[in-house]
């Protein structure tokens, strides 16, 4: 990717946006499941939050929102857990600010028709004297200041902070290639694994570093990004299916459907980093206290929904959900007419290896220290 590309990225890293059939609305069946097993850990923050003395409007952030049924998953449990547990103590229960923040890319349209239909469910949910709940966009990078300092009092992100700001320097400006790949793989030289490994501690600490300024001292962050159990940056946990996506790409170049020199510049930007790494930067950092940290994991097939079908069928499954969260990136960079026959080859990849690995994420809840 050349310099003009990177500053695109905020632009092309966004999901398939509408309700159609290759919509991320449609194809995001493992984000769901990853929300559903962070709730406990996430309850848990939101209840430790009520036991502080509440301000009477709770500002709520969700970073990453996507579009889509599990846009307002969370941000509803942490309202309604905040409601009820003030009816049960005898307090008042405050109103709220919602800040559904993506990149400018993101479908904001389907994400606010869907807000009259939300707001009936809290009502039904919790009762008419609910609220009030104001909603507002914030599109923008999570790498840039959002909001005003102290100005957020629970701040959640799912599935989003294995997106990086940028394709690390060193393969934008050539001083280091990774010819026939798209990420990490089994082939990476030692400088572009520490590539990749430095500009995911630059972004990070610097998620940190903003998130910390626009926190109030007491309020709650819950994080869920891709990661690794293992230290090994290639192992196929976390390298596989962008292994198998690069064959398929491969295989549009052999038939001259791209040019060589198109697929040798294009660099996922994504990082999965190891749990312990993550772990140590958030200490490092010293704005937040860790309260709780999990590993989760889902199945191979979980792009399924938790059905079990035959290893063609778990193919489609799983090509569809990557193209749904691919797409506009790949397309931006190889061209739109080349989308059906990558992902169909990439199809069929799948369902010829016999190779499956385990979906695993990190779950971290933490405090902003006084």
């Amino acid at each position: 990717m050349k310099k003009k590309e990177s500053m695109g990225v905020q632009q092309v890293i966004c999901m398939k946006g509408g309700v159609g059939e290759g919509s991320y609305a449609r194809n995001s069946k493992s984000q769901a499941a990853l929300l559903s097993k962070s709730m406990p850990l996430l309850e848990q923050a939101v209840l430790d939050l009520c036991c502080t003395t509440l301000p009477e409007s709770v500002a709520i952030a969700d970073l990453g929102c996507s579009s889509g049924p599990n846009t307002f998953f969370a941000v509803s449990e942490i309202m309604t857990i905040i409601y009820k547990r003030c009816r049960q103590l005898g307090r008042s229960p405050p109103g709220f600010w919602v800040f559904l923040n993506d990149l400018p890319g993101n479908d904001f349209n389907a994400v606010f028709k869907s807000l009259p239909a939300f707001r009936e469910k809290m009502k039904e949910e919790n009762g008419e004297e609910f609220g009030p709940c104001h909603v507002a966009a914030v599109p923008g990078s999570f790498y840039h200041k959002l909001f005003p300092s102290r100005r957020l009092h629970f701040v959640h992100s799912s599935c989003s902070l294995h997106w990086l700001s940028q394709v690390p320097p060193e393969l934008l400006n050539k001083q280091i290639t990774n010819k026939g790949k798209i990420y990490l793989s089994k082939t990476s030289s030692p400088a572009l694994i520490d590539a990749y490994a430095s500009q995911f501690q630059r972004d990070f600490s610097l998620f940190l570093k903003l998130r910390s300024e626009e926190t109030v001292p007491g309020g709650r962050m819950v994080l869920s990004l891709m990661a690794r159990r293992t230290p090994d940056p290639v192992s196929d946990e976390s390298c596989l299916l962008w292994d198998l996506l690069a064959q398929a790409l491969q295989g549009l170049v052999s038939e001259g459907l791209i040019a060589e020199e198109k697929l040798d510049s294009y660099n996922a930007p994504y990082y999965q980093p190891y749990t312990e790494d993550l772990e140590t930067e958030i200490e490092n950092d010293g704005s937040f206290s860790i309260n709780g940290l999990e590993i989760m994991v889902l199945p191979w097939d979980s792009a399924s929904g938790g059905q079990n079908y035959d290893r063609p069928t778990t193919a489609q499954k799983i090509a569809k959900s990557m193209k749904a969260v691919q797409e506009p990136m790949l397309a931006s960079h190889f061209g739109a007419e080349i989308m059906d026959p990558l992902f169909k080859r990439l199809m069929e990849i799948i369902a010829a290896d016999t190779r499956e690995v385990e979906h695993v994420s990190v779950l971290v809840s933490m405090t902003r220290k006084a």
